[in-house]
């Protein structure tokens, strides 16, 4: 056992040779062919340490094409090894993923294909926590932050308030009145992921933030026995998503449509940026059906036919509402 390792540690090192000799295509080429002998004999443990080894060396010295190249190779052997997501073998992955320059265009198939890995054999669909957390933190570092928005949003517990503040640094270069929509870009789609906890975080950095950076900002402190909040007189919509987020907690439909109708003025000024997620929290914690769409021609042709309203309204064939059971324990608004 200790001699193949010394025959898979010498491999390594003369392609790692060949790099530092500048023969770059050359290294990529051989470790391609090497990778495939072990990768069709099924030993994975050799085709990985190959794999992994040469690209970070290509990756490190700026052969981001050809180092992403293998990097991918590696993904593709961990899925035909059906290799499970572990420290050992996520910490290969974030290894390389750091290594790419940001600019390099195989870096986004890289974390797709990692991630869709992780979705297939660990136990998170969505792809592993960890992968999107380091993912998102190095697009918000880089200020890319749609990018940054669709992986901290399924990150792990630290991503939270690296997507609050990165929220309220992007709020920082709009209108003042302009708050709430960036605070939402949390708290809405970590409601829509059922993170609760996730949410209330969301808000807090982010309110807080805003109030410590603008003391003339008219703030109340709004105290019962269940639950504090911070009240915005100037900022309505602020208000509603602070709300919000305890109507979710209490888990009242009644509460809720109140809640909407209150401000509904306000988010009618949104023109319609809200609703869709807004009628899916609805479903979700409410059980409140969502509006189903008319479509006169289906309707026709669905009376013509007898078969009554598409989707069984008038009858007891309407799905069932999906509806988070047990909302996550908050650990409230203080």
């Amino acid at each position: 056992m200790a001699a193949k390792a010394d025959k898979i540690e010498k491999i390594i090192t003369r392609l790692q040779e060949r790099i530092g000799e500048g023969q770059f295509y050359e290294a990529q080429q051989q470790t391609r062919v090497v990778a495939a002998r072990y990768t069709k004999a099924e030993n994975w443990p050799a085709a990985i340490d190959i794999l992994f080894g040469v690209s970070q060396s290509l990756l490190k010295a700026g052969q981001g094409g050809s180092g992403g190249d293998l990097a991918l190779l590696l993904v593709d052997v961990y899925e035909k090894a059906e290799l499970k997501p572990d420290a050992g073998s996520k910490g290969k992955l974030l290894t390389c993923l750091r290594l790419f320059d940001s600019e390099e265009p195989t870096r986004k198939k890289f974390v797709d294909r990692a991630v869709g890995w992780s979705s297939k054999f660990g136990e998170y669909p969505a792809g592993d926590p960890e992968l999107h957390h380091v993912t998102g933190s190095l697009y918000a570092e880089e200020h890319e932050t749609y990018d940054a928005e669709r992986h901290l949003v399924l990150g792990t517990k630290d991503s939270t308030e690296i997507l609050a503040r990165m929220e309220y640094e992007w709020y920082k270069e709009d209108d003042a009145h302009t708050a709430p929509l960036y605070a939402a870009r949390a708290i809405l789609p970590y409601l829509l992921v059922a993170n609760l906890r996730a949410a209330n975080t969301s808000y807090r950095t982010f309110t807080s933030a805003l109030s410590s950076d603008n003391q003339g900002l008219s703030v109340q402190d709004v105290s019962s026995q269940n639950a504090d909040l911070r009240v915005f007189p100037s900022l309505p919509l602020l208000n509603f998503l602070g709300l919000l987020l305890l109507a979710v907690q209490k888990g009242s439909p009644d509460l809720f449509r109140q809640l909407r109708n209150k401000y509904s003025s306000s988010i009618s000024e949104l023109n319609g940026a809200w609703d869709e997620s807004l009628d899916l929290i609805a479903e979700m914690y409410f059980g409140i059906q969502r509006p189903r769409q008319s479509n006169p021609l289906m309707d026709m042709m669905s009376g013509l036919f007898g078969g009554g309203a598409p989707g069984g309204a008038a009858g007891g064939n309407r799905p069932q509402a999906r509806r988070v059971q047990g909302a996550p324990a908050s650990e409230g608004l203080d």
